[in-house]
């Protein structure tokens, strides 16, 4: 027998007052809220503050002829405390702004980040990165690209960007998952989800062509 899940919906919460607490790059936006418990009633006022930063678009380039993945290198200021060096190994990734697609976006970053160019772009998935503390949802895709134009280095120099662009083997990208060099979370989900769907993937690309 299956336990039911979900019993409650958005419905179910009590929106009492929402406080902007800071508006620059970011935002941070503090709610005060009531919600429905699972031995019934109502809680008392729970106060929390959330960070909001918009939601984001995270593309994993491949090239299917080469066998290799378009991956960056940037510095996050935010790994600093806990990893032996901040610049971390990534999939390309930006905000999405008001008005734009996130298919619009993985085709604007992949060009400014790594100066290539997709084609068959492909949803994966989508994920809360961490809804205890933000509103931000992540949409992750897997795109078809030339991996032999993929070098050097990218960015914006106006969003202080600094990216450098790597051609890496399928089988190299394996190997770091499995020793953690790769440990952000977009990065780590996009690549396991292509090792569990590459032959359907491969198999709808050339379909396409």
């Amino acid at each position: 027998m299956s336990n039911k899940i979900n019993s409650f919906t958005s419905q179910d919460v009590k929106i009492l007052h929402k406080e902007p607490l800071y508006d620059g790059f970011f935002k941070m936006v503090r709610y005060d809220f009531r919600h429905k418990l699972f031995n019934g009633g109502w809680t008392d006022t729970v106060q929390r503050e959330i960070f909001e930063r918009g939601h984001a678009v995270a593309v994993l380039p491949y090239d299917p002829k080469t066998e290799e993945f378009v991956l960056i290198e940037q510095i996050r200021i935010g790994a600093l405390p806990t990893s032996k060096t901040p610049w971390l190994i990534e999939i390309i990734a930006g905000i999405i702004d008001e008005g734009e697609s996130p298919e619009s976006v993985c085709h604007r970053e992949a060009h400014e980040e790594a100066g290539i160019q997709l084609e068959d772009l492909t949803k994966a998935l989508s994920y809360l990165s961490s809804p205890g503390g933000t509103t931000e949802r992540i949409h992750v895709f897997v795109g078809r690209t030339d991996a032999t134009l993929a070098h050097g280095v990218h960015g914006l120099p106006t969003e202080s960007e600094d990216i450098k662009v790597y051609r890496v083997a399928e089988q190299d990208a394996w190997n770091w998952l499995q020793s953690g060099q790769i440990d952000n979370a977009a990065s780590i989900i996009a690549l396991q989800w292509f090792f569990i769907h590459k032959q359907t993937l491969l198999e709808n690309w050339h379909h396409s062509e």
